[in-house]
């Protein structure tokens, strides 16, 4: 599990951009970044500060997971058939941790990791732990029987604020989810724009 040494409300002031479209997101009342220098005026960014800043925003929608990892996910993408920037959605996608939250038994790609790690969830049957777990397309993942009446995912199963993408299958009566396959890019449902195809730029240089 890569540590978040920052808030994830930092990570939207630093871009610049409520990533998650979460309404309580202090980039909503300021869209400046944090710290004393954050109102400064921004030069251009260049090609490569462009770049820099859409694996920036790709890897802190995923729950700032660690470069490491995220390079790792990238190179997998590169071995696969087919359009990269593609593949790295689809294998960002797979994750266990993005399944739950996409599927809102949580509230946030954060809490989803730590609800995987508590040894809330099960996959096919068997307790799983590793948020990055890759999932497989008819995968069923379900809450553990002990926490399905947790106030995080009562209340994460009534948030307006987002939908169940159609490459998921959530029955929350059940508290069980099918990832029925492998999204492409359009299939996904960002709030904001995503820009795989620089992140591919980017680790190509």
């Amino acid at each position: 599990m890569s540590k978040r040494t920052s808030t994830k409300y930092k990570i939207d002031r630093r871009l610049g951009e409520n990533i998650w479209g979460r309404p309580k997101s202090p980039v909503n009342r300021r869209e400046y970044g944090p710290g004393e220098h954050g109102q400064r005026r921004r030069s251009k960014p260049s090609d490569f500060g462009i770049q820099l800043r859409a694996k920036q925003k790709l890897k802190g929608y995923y729950g700032n997971i660690s470069e490491k990892q995220f390079r790792k996910v990238y190179n997998e993408a590169t071995r696969q058939k087919g359009d990269t920037s593609e593949n790295l959605i689809g294998l960002l996608e797979s994750r266990l941790d993005a399944i739950v939250y996409r599927a809102k038994l949580v509230p946030t790609v954060f809490a989803a990791r730590q609800f995987i790690n508590h040894g809330h969830v099960k996959v096919n049957g068997q307790k799983v732990d590793i948020p990055s777990y890759r999932c497989n397309p008819g995968d069923v993942i379900e809450v553990r029987d002990r926490s399905k009446q947790l106030a995080i995912v009562l209340e994460a199963v009534q948030l307006a604020e987002r939908d169940v993408p159609e490459y998921i299958e959530a029955d929350h009566s059940k508290m069980t989810v099918t990832y029925v396959r492998k999204p492409a890019f359009a299939d996904v449902p960002y709030p904001v724009h995503m820009e795989p195809n620089l992140v591919v730029e980017f680790y190509s240089r």
